[in-house]
């Protein structure tokens, strides 16, 4: 059921029910607040609510309210919703816990989200458990507290899964415009997807910021990436917790190793949803991109008048994903114009103090560094505190920046090395003109790599997982041959139920060979793997020492160049996770990898795969021959399409290694885990 959330957000009636402190902040702040529509506090006995006429019930009420803060115990939220309901409400903040959250100690709570779902019929509700919203581009508060924000003509949405720190993020003094701040609570019928649908739509706002813990109905998430990318209006979140396939799958390396938070990072990097770590790198983001929307590249010149804010800007961007490219003849020419000699000319810049306080030399050295290929230019300046300094002194660079800006058409900023370093009068004044002030210098580069994370095509949606369950592991060589009937390329094997086979079998597969134990996860750890045995009897004598009741036999490949790691996990959360990486002995040691959401393309399968650290051996390394790639691609794409056609039943599968040579890649080891497999076809 698509469910309007316009008259919940965007209300000309507010209702307000129950009596306690919570409720009489939602009348305080909506005046405070200057909400000009009716505003209807609902009690049984008391007479006035700061100082407006309370009415008995909900029935009473004039008319159904657009939006309704109701904030009383449980068992009366339900009974009040069904009330609202029936009127036609427009929707209802639920404030009450004690739903679906508490169910660890209350097994109640359930039974009541649900029924409190059923009252609520085709009315929207947030919550439960719901701290409600701020919409400061019409004044319009369900909001039980105080906040710090200020009525706006445009501005970014924030949504959190945290009351607590939408209310901080309320409080920040760094100039950030929020047009709305809603919490989402239990999101037993709203979710975070269809709340961020819903404020994309409103024309006033201008980026979206996400706090999420989990992100729920992954269709949902990604229409809404969608969507925001046809509005051309960008998404960045902060995304904590993890996955319940980190604590479950572990049997593979590929569990242990796309456990941590990969199958979130990958979906958010596909949909192109920037993501950032911190709430101050959070909130320089959404500032960024209220002003500028997305940026075309990851390139920054910074501008300082100190070498050491020169140095210590270069070696943070080294850490966050942003490059400097080096000035190029026209800038270098404009810039000695301005500078004069004395100047060494590069990015970052050092310009020292030599034109000071000559705004129109300031303008033409501020001017230069703007160019096509940098995404923005930022100058880097720290205010003096004016409680004890006069800042009228730095008047020039704020007027030079502004005028480099109109002048060139290009995007400028300006980041304090200290964040409180950046007064908000300065920053409003800076964002005016239409110049991203900045409350940090490592906030800053972070929130260009992050603005500068994007998605150049519609991806296809990602494999659904399935819910899990009782897994079976598969002995290895009905592994392999599963896989191989999806193009997967095995080596020449034979199974051994017992040890009086093992002479004979063998000879058959010929020398080299390699011996395996069955029923074993990780055989190196166990000893269950003996590599480069060259006679019948060898092989023989390693199979007694094995702790295993079956043995594979196996040709061994030789000309290795690389051994690499190909996995997919089942991520309940996310999908299916595509883990990439180094194989072998090498996989904990190096702890390489790169993972995606299937389906994954050849196009993003190769970029990853160029991201490893071992990236330089697939290629040549030192004059070594390069592994064939066209083998590779097919062995991972052999992995994704079986993870796919058993994607109902599938936990997991793992290569690894994948043996690349100059010619071929193998897989010389396979796991598979499965509810219940189908018959390859």
């Amino acid at each position: 059921m698509i469910r309007s959330l316009d008259r919940l957000l965007r209300p000309k009636t507010i209702a307000v029910v129950g009596g306690g402190a919570w409720c009489k902040q939602v009348v305080l702040q909506c005046q405070k607040l200057g909400f000009q529509g009716d505003i209807w506090p609902v009690h049984p006995s008391t007479e006035l609510i700061e100082g407006l006429p309370v009415y008995r019930d909900v029935n009473a009420l004039p008319q159904a309210p657009d939006a309704t803060f109701i904030g009383v115990n449980r068992e009366a939220t339900i009974d009040i919703v069904a009330a609202l309901s029936e009127r036609g409400a427009g929707g209802a903040v639920c404030f009450a816990s004690g739903f679906l959250e508490a169910q660890t100690e209350d097994t109640s709570g359930a039974g009541l989200q649900e029924l409190l779902l059923s009252k609520a019929g085709s009315m929207p509700i947030l919550g439960p458990n719901c701290y409600g919203f701020i919409n400061y581009l019409d004044g319009a508060l369900l909001w039980p507290d105080q906040h710090g924000g200020q009525p706006v003509e445009a501005g970014v949405a924030i949504i959190t899964q945290s009351s607590n720190i939408a209310i901080n993020l309320t409080m920040q003094c760094r100039a950030l415009p929020l047009a709305y701040v809603v919490t989402a609570g239990n999101q037993a019928q709203s979710g975070i997807s269809e709340i961020g649908m819903a404020l994309l739509e409103d024309p006033r706002v201008t980026a979206l910021g996400l706090h999420i813990e989990g992100i729920g109905d992954l269709r949902s998430f990604e229409a809404l990436a969608l969507r925001a990318r046809h509005l051309n209006k960008s998404i960045v979140a902060i995304k904590v917790g993890r996955s319940d396939q980190a604590r479950s799958a572990t049997i593979s390396h590929t569990a242990s190793l796309a456990g941590h938070d990969a199958g979130a990072a990958a979906l958010l990097k596909r949909l192109g949803i920037a993501r950032v770590d911190d709430l101050p790198s959070f909130i320089e983001t959404l500032k960024l991109l209220h002003v500028a929307g997305p940026l075309p590249q990851n390139s920054v010149a910074t501008i300082s008048c100190s070498g050491g804010e020169a140095s210590l800007a270069a070696d943070i961007g080294m850490f966050q994903n942003i490059s400097f490219p080096r000035l190029n003849t026209r800038q270098k020419t404009d810039l000695r114009a301005a500078l004069g000699p004395r100047v060494a000319l590069a990015n970052p810049l050092d310009y020292h103090t030599y034109i000071w306080r000559d705004i129109p030399a300031m303008t033409r050295a501020f001017a230069a560094v703007a160019d096509a290929g940098i995404a923005i230019t930022i100058l880097i300046v720290d205010f003096p505190r004016t409680d004890r300094c006069d800042p009228s002194d730095w008047d020039c660079v704020i007027a030079a920046t502004i005028a480099a800006a109109l002048q060139t058409g290009h995007l400028y900023g300006m980041a304090a090395t200290l964040p409180e370093l950046m007064p908000e009068s300065v920053a409003r004044q800076l964002m005016a003109n239409g110049v991203v002030p900045f409350n940090g210098l490592k906030e800053a580069l972070a929130a260009c790599a992050a603005a500068s994370t994007t998605v150049a095509r519609t991806p296809e949606p990602v494999t659904l997982p399935n819910p899990g369950g009782d897994a079976i592991l598969v002995p290895e060589a009905e592994s392999k041959k599963t896989l191989a009937g999806y193009g997967l390329r095995i080596p020449k094997s034979d199974r051994c139920a017992a040890l009086e086979e093992i002479e004979t079998v063998a000879a058959q597969i010929g020398f080299p060979q390699v011996l395996k134990g069955e029923g074993i996860a990780h055989k190196t750890e166990q000893d269950a793997v003996k590599l480069d045995l060259t006679s019948s009897m060898e092989t023989l004598a390693a199979a007694k020492t094995m702790p295993a009741s079956a043995y594979m036999i196996e040709e061994m490949v030789t000309g290795t160049i690389a051994e690499l790691l190909i996995g997919v996990v089942n991520d309940p959360a996310h999908g299916f996770v595509l883990t990439l990486g180094a194989g072998g002995t090498l996989t904990e040691l190096l702890g390489d990898t790169v993972s995606l959401l299937v389906p994954a393309t050849e196009t993003e399968i190769s970029a990853a795969l160029n991201d490893l650290k071992i990236a330089p051996l697939l290629h040549g390394y030192r004059g070594a021959s390069a592994v064939d790639l066209p083998s590779v691609l097919k062995a991972i794409n052999a992995v994704q399409d079986f993870a796919i056609a058993h994607r109902d039943t599938l936990q997991e599968v793992e290569i690894n290694p994948l043996i690349c040579t100059a010619t071929d890649a193998i897989a010389a080891d396979a796991l598979l885990r499965h509810t219940s497999i189908k018959e390859a076809t």
